[in-house]
Formats: C-alpha cells, structure tokens, sequence
C-alpha cells in the first residue's frame, strides 16, 4: 500500500514499473543462482584451455566418445571440434527404458567451436585421449614467444 502511494500517478511510471518487474522474472528464469557459467548449461563437450610457454592446451572433457569419431580441424585460429556420441550402450542390460523420470546426457551429434590465441601455430598440434579427456597441445609461433634479454653490466 505504501508502495502504491510513493510512485506517481502518471501511466509512463506504472509502464516503467510493470517492464522492470518483467525483466527482473526473465532473469531470473534465464540465470538460476548458483549456476552462473560462460556457456549455455548443457554444452557438450566442456572445455578447459591453458597456456604455457611454449603451448596453448585445449583440454575438452568427453566421456563416452569414441575417438575414432571425432573431427578435429585447426584453421586460422579456430579449434572446430565435431563428433558423435552414444550414451544408449553406457546404460547397461536395459538401455531402452519405456520412460525417463530425468536424461541429462545426451545421444547424438556436438560440434563446438574454440577460438585461441593468435599465437598457435598450426603446424605444431598434437592430440591424445585418455580416461574420457580429449587434450590437444597447440605450439607457439616463435615470434610470438617471449624472449629474455640479458643485461650485460660494465
């Protein structure tokens, strides 16, 4: 009630209140507390990436993956990572269910796509798999390297 007294009586500040109140409910449907992340919840495969001296390391967390199935391109930058994955044969002697109550993980196809430093080099990638991670190790261009210069005293 007192909140209705203090706003004033023009149409303009109730149109104003009313487009407030609704942006606040949007956000909040749109950002849960507690989850805020980079990347729409859910993005398949989950990505890490690190930097050394001498590499940039794209760490991408793929359980379940065969890979053997995957596409790894490495083109002006862009780490294009595309794939298959099917979760049915992880679920053991019932993979079929006549319902789910909750499915969290998915079936299908991924592709994602990683922009990195300007300073990876394209002819020096390497990937490996290990335990359901995807590591892939870019060098550096030389030039981009950071050089030491000693100081010569006299």
């Amino acid at each position: 009630m007192l909140r209705s007294w203090m706003m004033p009586v023009d149409p303009f500040f109730s149109d104003l209140e009313r487009m407030r109140s609704e942006m606040e409910r949007l956000f909040n449907l749109a950002a849960p507390v507690g989850n805020l992340r980079g990347v729409v919840r859910g993005t398949f495969p989950a990505i890490n990436i690190g930097e050394t001296d001498e590499n940039v390391i794209v760490y991408i967390f793929a359980p379940g993956i065969d890979p053997d199935k995957v596409d790894l391109t490495l083109e002006k930058g862009i780490l294009t990572l595309a794939g298959e994955r099917d979760t049915s044969k992880d679920i053991g002697e019932n993979p079929d269910p006549q319902g789910y109550h909750r499915r969290e993980r998915f079936s299908g196809k991924f592709r994602r796509i990683i922009s990195l430093p300007e300073s990876v080099d394209p002819d020096k990638v390497s990937a490996k798999y290990s335990n359901g991670i995807l590591t892939v190790t870019i060098g550096k261009r030389e030039e981009e390297k950071a050089k030491k210069i000693e100081v010569a005293v006299e």
